[in-house]
């Protein structure tokens, strides 16, 4: 009687390969892809926009300088609701959300919000020509050296943290934000 051939070490080999691809392909979907992002709506460049994750965590003490070059702190904005937006000249949806969030900021700004945009690791002069051609008029923070990594624990752009009038961060969303995402989840902390 004569026994069924094993497979050959180079079929088994194919087979491990082709597993370890896999599994390599399922890791960097899950390293890139945030799962817990939501798709609804499209913001000005009709790209989609992220719906925020709830979270609950103070503020962390993020001292940086700003365009004039004067010091400027976080803690200075206690009392109002803030969106630091984390962005940077060359990132794509960076750019396209920043008339929305210009336009919001204008529209809100009376009932104590303000947004402060933190610039990821490019020249003041860089920065400040971005601004102006923007037109934007929130207050922006360069931050060359990237502080805002460090205590946001951040590295993808754009993301948000959207911190609440008592200094506690209660949404964080990455990707660009449209005018219905902000209406829906920042304008009822603004009515508190």
């Amino acid at each position: 009687m004569q026994r069924p051939s094993s497979l050959s070490p180079v079929i088994a080999l194919v087979f491990v390969g082709a597993g370890l691809v896999l599994l390599a392909g399922v890791a960097l979907f899950f390293l890139f892809v945030n799962p817990t992002d939501t798709i609804k709506g499209n913001n000005s460049a009709g790209q989609p926009s992220a719906i925020p994750m709830v979270v609950d965590f103070p503020a962390p003490d993020l001292q940086l300088t700003d365009l004039a070059g004067q010091p400027v702190s976080l803690e200075e904005y206690r009392g109002l609701v803030v969106l630091v937006n984390n962005w940077a000249t060359w990132c794509p949806p960076c750019k396209a959300e920043m008339p929305t969030l210009q336009a919001f900021y204008e529209d809100h700004r009376q009932s104590g919000f303000s947004i402060i945009a933190v610039e990821a690791g490019e020249p003041v002069e860089q920065v400040a020509e971005f601004t102006r051609q923007m037109g934007l008029t929130f207050p922006v923070w360069p931050d060359p050296d990237q502080k805002l990594y460090d205590v946001f624990h951040n590295i993808s752009l754009p993301t948000s943290w959207l911190i609440n009038r008592d200094g506690q961060v209660v949404l964080t969303w990455t990707g660009a934000i449209d005018r219905q995402v902000l209406e829906q989840y920042v304008t009822p902390l603004l009515e508190e």
